[in-house]
């Protein structure tokens, strides 16, 4: 028997040409069965928060703090392989679907205010989170989402989505944590757009 080694993937996969229609789905969402098997994208307004809290005797001293969701999607809603590890990551993907194959894709960008805030108008720069990306079964496979670092008080390009194709990564957030911050809890919303001209 010879054992052979496959290289990793990220998952992008073809979508027959269909009427147009564009889906985008961060953290938890809703279909009627998986898209590979006839299933459609349903409404889905959960709003998924990703939190952590620094201790004290770690503040400001530059080691990254992981992040944690409270999102619970962990399936993939194309063919329900389980792709993400929540509450770890958060399940980003979606598609774009053209009727024909013809040049064309749509751009995947996230609008991000300049600071979480506290109640005490305290701030933290949205530049202090950053991400990566991967999958399971991914491996060191580049992803279609690509790791990065929020761009404060920006709409931040993020990935183009080719058409007639389906898209997924799990992104993990970190806090930079290298400033020192008074107490409090800070809050900000950052908003995932897929535009297709």
């Amino acid at each position: 028997m010879v054992a052979t080694t496959l290289p990793a993937h990220a998952f992008i996969i073809d979508i027959s040409p269909g009427p147009t229609a564009v889906y985008l789905q961060v953290g938890n969402g809703s279909f009627s069965g998986f898209y590979g098997s006839g299933g459609t994208p349903l409404d889905n307004g959960t709003v998924n928060r990703v939190s952590l809290s620094v201790p004290a005797a770690v503040l400001g001293n530059g080691a990254d703090q992981s992040m944690s969701s409270n999102s619970t999607q962990a399936a993939s809603f194309y063919d329900g392989f389980t792709f993400c590890t929540p509450p770890a990551q958060i399940y980003i993907g979606g598609f774009v679907r053209r009727p024909t194959n013809a040049s064309y894709s749509a751009v995947l960008s996230v609008q991000v205010p300049a600071a979480l805030t506290s109640a005490a108008s305290d701030s933290i720069s949205f530049a202090q989170i950053r991400w990566t990306s991967s999958g399971n079964g991914d491996g060191s496979a580049a992803q279609p989402i690509p790791a990065g670092t929020f761009v404060a008080g920006s709409t931040q390009f993020l990935a183009n989505f080719q058409r007639n194709t389906w898209r997924e990564s799990c992104l993990t957030f970190f806090y930079l944590n290298d400033q020192i911050v008074p107490a409090g809890s800070y809050t900000g919303r950052v908003v995932y757009t897929l535009a297709a001209p």
